[in-house]
């Protein structure tokens, strides 16, 4: 073989795998910093974090300022402004998780307005992971979090006499977010704001990645609306309401956390995701490992996951439609985007 038919051979065969180089070279161009959050009510959540990230500050600085803000709320589902349990209280669940696999959890939480901030400060302080009731809060009071009065807000106050009427609890599917009577929205499964300009909505989680690649995540919420008294669902469980793999990626959920718990879900969303589906398909096979062992009664409740992966790539998928979330990126303007789902 000449030395100029070697070198042509040799010039071709570096050339067949363009395509893929190309390919390859597109993919590990990172989308950061970039914060995503559930629902449209993650336009709140997604502002306060931005300015952190903005400023090449930490994505775990950013999630729980996406957490503080929307505890600040007056809303149905997060915070102290949430409806009650079944006695009548107020009870909050939050986890926060970092890249280094450091995580804190709070459950069964009374009169202490963010609960996020003492799940990191057990975190940061403590060889625990999950403090609940009392203890947790007996916790926060000694690092110097305020207790604040035991009372409703005025809104839940409401809400729960007119549960107690009936004193029945039938979730309906998506409530916080169908549009309702005299209320403007953003679509029929977006509206909503109060009259006081606040979201009605259901848990937040919120996942960042920020300009270091390093990824952080969080989850609060005030728990299901009139529950037993003590129930605490999927998000201050750390497998369950959110994970974080900083070589992979993050997922956060929403919906019904008894059905998220069955399955480990938004772990199992980060396994999928490391197996190589992007944060779309791997929200999606989750949904699917919760709705096959019955689809009928899948057909009664409503779950959503989101997920972000190591390349800022993010995805969602929910068991019925109406499930959306807001990502904010450059610009630091949140854009709202509807997740496909299992029930059409």
């Amino acid at each position: 073989m000449t030395p100029s038919r070697r070198s042509f051979l040799r010039l071709s065969a570096l050339a067949l795998p363009l395509t893929s180089v190309q390919k390859l070279f597109a993919k590990s161009v990172v989308r950061k910093p970039i914060v995503i959050s559930t629902w449209d009510s993650g336009q709140i959540s997604n502002a306060a974090a931005w300015p952190v990230l903005e400023k090449g500050g930490r994505a775990l600085d950013a999630v729980e300022q996406a957490a503080i803000a929307m505890e600040n709320e007056v809303n149905c589902c997060v915070g102290l402004g949430g409806n009650p349990d079944r006695d009548g209280f107020v009870t909050l669940d939050a986890c926060i998780m970092d890249e280094k696999a450091n995580c804190g959890s709070v459950a069964f939480l009374e009169r202490i307005k963010h609960p996020i901030s003492v799940a990191r400060k057990l975190m940061e302080t403590t060889p625990h992971v999950f403090l609940a009731g009392v203890g947790a809060q007996q916790f926060a009071v000694a690092n110097g979090f305020k207790l604040e009065p035991a009372k409703l807000s005025p809104d839940a106050e409401k809400s729960y006499k007119e549960w107690l009427k009936k004193a029945e609890y039938k979730p309906v599917i998506n409530i916080e977010h169908q549009q309702s009577k005299g209320q403007k929205g953003h679509g029929p499964f977006a509206p909503a704001r109060l009259e006081d300009g606040s979201f009605n909505h259901d848990t937040m989680g919120t996942l960042a990645l920020d300009n270091n690649g390093d990824l952080s995540g969080m989850c609060t919420t005030s728990g299901m609306g009139f529950k037993m008294r003590g129930r605490v669902g999927d998000s201050p469980i750390i497998g369950a309401g959110l994970f974080v793999d900083n070589e992979i990626g993050a997922a956060t959920s929403s919906g019904q956390g008894e059905e998220v718990i069955r399955v480990c879900g938004t772990h199992l969303v980060v396994e999928f995701m490391r197996s190589g589906l992007s944060p779309e398909e791997a929200c999606k096979k989750a949904i699917e490992r919760i709705v096959k062992p019955n689809p009928e009664r899948a057909k009664t409740f409503q779950v959503g996951f989101l997920a972000i992966n190591k390349q800022g790539e993010v995805g969602a998928y929910s068991v019925q439609k109406g499930f959306n979330y807001t990502v904010t990126e450059k610009g630091g303007k949140g854009v709202v985007i509807n997740a496909k789902s299992y029930f059409s």
